[in-house]
């Protein structure tokens, strides 16, 4: 019994030095970066996703493998249509922050929107672990997944062979 409250203390103590651990420091970007950064998502909400893409682009090689950077990049490329682009931003964020909720949403959306609905569904039950079925992360994958696939189709060689002409 007498030992009861020092269980306690220590219980609380690793609990809250383990969470602690486990939260990354938010990252210091340099100035130049921020600067790209701003231009970036100026273009953006512009339209101009060209722009967009190389401030970003930019700004990536100011601070190479950043997250704050990889992000927009990610979203950016994903708008334009470049999906399998978008995918490789949105990995390396994920391999630098592997419980970005922002990255596991934005890489689910454009496997949804490529028609890998099963892989993005791993995303959408993972991204429920983390933050839970109401958070804004959440409800865009479940909303991209159930719109299906985006743009054109990918077709396989045998179906697009032509078949020769019957010579009358």
């Amino acid at each position: 019994m007498r030992y009861t409250p020092v269980a306690v203390a220590l219980s609380l103590l690793a609990a809250t030095s383990s969470s602690v651990l486990l939260s990354q420091p938010p990252e210091e970007l340099d100035s130049r970066a921020v600067a790209l950064l701003g231009e970036g998502r100026a273009a953006s909400e512009a339209g101009d996703l060209d722009a967009a893409i190389d401030a970003f682009e930019a700004a990536l090689t100011v601070e190479p493998g950043s997250v704050a950077v990889l992000l927009p990049l990610a979203d950016a490329t994903r708008r334009q249509g470049l999906q399998g682009k978008a995918l490789h931003y949105y990995r390396v964020a994920l391999n630098r922050d592997p419980r970005n909720v922002a990255a596991l949403a934005g890489e689910g959306v454009a496997l949804a929107e490529k028609g890998a609905t099963e892989k993005a569904a791993r995303n959408l039950a993972r991204l429920q672990t983390l933050c839970g079925a109401t958070c804004a992360e959440t409800q865009a994958l479940a909303t991209a997944i159930a719109k299906g696939p985006t743009g054109t189709r990918m077709v396989t060689a045998e179906a697009a062979a032509t078949k020769p002409m019957s010579e009358n």
